[in-house]
């Protein structure tokens, strides 16, 4: 078996679909939005094990956040983040909730359900719903503006809906007409008067983050009681992204040289430098200045540089790193909760 303890609390109230069970007696997903303090646990671990199907909850600690939510042991976890991860690795599974940070929202399905669903051949991922992320965009400005403008009903603060311009910044840069806006520049609108976030707006000079939901995805959480953060965001239409680099070691070894170094949001991080022309680092497409995230699948957060050095040299001939440049750090710094890029992996 894998057991993972991820670390977790909570300050949002449990949310779960209703659990009706239809003709044949089947339930219905549950969801769970757990946030934690960096000190904290999950308080369970997710299991594979022999003769069972699917990711297994297991070990739900007494009183701990997993337990006070509601998981139940023997529970399966279907998604992670608004992804269907049942079909999934489990190693990779465990890596998406790692990278969730300090919250992470799932949808489980009660074990006897779960069995009998695989039962009958019926498609899990039909029992959930088609999309439950908000979008984070990047909209850079244009001759024309932004392309989109907001209303707001007269004399209400936080309640922002977009109006957005055809083929103008913001529908090249994914904003969905009509979508509510939750997050400016990494900063909640939720306190805004209309007046306030145009100045916030002008502020901002020629590019703007904006968190948004649709009116589906804003009604789901809405009817939970819970808040929509960009650690939930679907981030694929950014213009930064994380780089995975496979190297195999040649005879004159990887080709570059790692150094721990201040970030520029602050705390430290490892570096790569000294990127050898034509050795595998350069082969793989690393970049004197990226910053490590990952080493062969695990976060390096928290690590210092010897044991860095340690997790690259546990394969003797061959490592995967994750990296990102320094343009990407800063921006995810600006906008992540948390202040780490590993949040978006899940996207």
């Amino acid at each position: 078996k894998f057991e993972f303890n991820p670390k977790v609390g909570i300050d949002n109230p449990a949310l779960t679909l209703t659990e009706d069970t239809d003709g044949e007696g089947m339930g219905e997903p549950r969801f769970y939005l757990l946030t934690k303090e960096s000190t904290e646990t999950f308080g369970f671990c997710l299991h594979e094990e022999l003769g069972c199907q699917g990711h297994i909850i297991r070990q739900i600690e007494l009183g701990g956040v997993a337990q006070r939510r509601g998981l139940q042991d023997g529970d399966r976890l279907l998604q992670v983040n608004g992804h269907f991860v049942d079909h999934m690795d489990h190693l990779r599974v465990v890596q998406k909730i790692k990278a969730s940070g300090n919250q992470v929202l799932l949808a489980v399905l009660d074990g006897d359900s779960y069995e009998a669903a695989k039962a009958l051949g019926r498609d899990l991922s039909q029992m959930l719903p088609e999309d439950i992320r908000p979008r984070l965009c990047h909209v850079t400005r244009d001759k024309s503006g932004f392309g989109f403008s907001v209303s707001c009903p007269e004399g209400t603060k936080g309640t922002f809906q977009l109006s957005v311009l055809q083929d103008g910044p913001a529908d090249r840069a994914g904003v969905p007409p009509g979508c509510w806006l939750l997050e400016l520049n990494g900063d909640s609108v939720k306190s805004y008067s209309h007046t306030q976030l145009t100045r916030k707006l002008k502020q901002s000079g020629n590019k703007v983050t904006l968190l948004v939901a649709s009116s589906a995805v804003e009604e789901f959480y809405r009817l939970r009681g819970l808040r929509v953060t960009a650690a939930l965001a679907d981030t694929s239409r950014l213009p930064f992204k994380v780089r995975e680099l496979h190297l195999v070691k040649g005879p004159a070894g990887y080709g570059f040289l790692l150094k721990e170094d201040d970030c520029s949001s602050g705390g430290v991080g490892q570096f790569l430098w000294d990127v050898d022309v034509g050795l595998p680092a350069e082969q793989a497409g690393m970049r004197e200045g990226d910053r490590v995230l990952a080493v062969n699948g695990e976060s390096i957060e928290g690590l210092d540089h010897e044991q860095t050095v340690h997790r690259i040299r546990a394969r003797e001939d061959q490592v995967t790193l994750l990296v990102i440049d320094p343009a990407g750090d800063e921006f995810y710094h600006s906008v992540g909760p948390g202040g780490t890029p590993l949040l978006w992996l899940g996207s």
